[in-house]
């Protein structure tokens, strides 16, 4: 019979308490188990930690993927981000041979595809925050952004500094996928799967990857 230990997570005590964030959670995990899972199947044992992804030292994540280890079950999270919000722990938790792990709204994704989208979302996280801090620059001793010449042209610089920012960090993404054989259209359905847009915020398409590859000189 399949096994599985899920593992749930919240950021703070008072969606612990309210709900909020968990059933959301759990019902992406009751639709996996009803849809992907193999039958019969067993739940031995469901853990929930209230802590923030950025710290990695929670006692249920650690009690979950210990008994995952020693029974051989899957650990079921609903998003990676549940996880952690770290591409490095995600990286050494893909490393762990005996952990079978499944992320329940990516039920196709093997331990490759995880790895990938961690540090896909690592680096659009940064580069929300660089967008917000290059829309800001502006309006700083301002009070508001003004339509002068000079508040427009750091506008603009700010708008270069942020696509070169992100396509900086999206070169080390693409650069694998094109070497391992990928056509730019595979490349683009890969980042737009994953959730991760453009500078702008929109798809990727062939002609956009193909624009950071000309960076590259792939």
């Amino acid at each position: 019979m399949k096994q599985f230990v899920v593992y749930y997570r919240v950021s703070s005590k008072r969606q612990g308490d309210s709900g909020l964030g968990l059933a959301a959670q759990q019902r992406d995990v009751e639709i996996y188990l009803a849809t992907y899972a193999e039958t019969p199947f067993e739940v031995i044992g469901e853990f929930q930690d209230i802590e923030s992804g950025a710290h990695d030292d929670r006692p249920a994540l650690a009690q979950a993927i210990a008994l995952a280890e020693k029974t051989g079950a899957t650990l079921l999270v609903a998003k990676l981000d549940r996880l952690s919000r770290k591409v490095s722990f995600i990286s050494a938790l893909m490393d762990r041979k005996r952990l079978n792990l499944v992320v329940v709204s990516m039920p196709q994704a093997d331990k490759f595809s995880l790895h990938i989208y961690a540090a896909l979302a690592e680096q659009e996280r940064e580069f929300i925050s660089l967008r917000t801090q290059a829309a800001l620059a502006p309006l700083k001793g301002t009070g508001k952004l003004g339509g002068n010449r000079g508040n427009i042209d750091a506008a603009n610089a700010g708008a270069r500094a942020v696509a070169d920012a992100h396509a900086s960090k999206v070169m080390d993404t693409i650069r694998p996928l094109r070497q391992a054989g990928l056509t730019l259209q595979q490349i683009a359905n890969t980042l737009n799967s994953t959730k991760v847009t453009t500078s702008k915020g929109g798809l990727w398409y062939p002609t956009t990857v193909a624009n950071i590859l000309k960076r590259l000189e792939v």
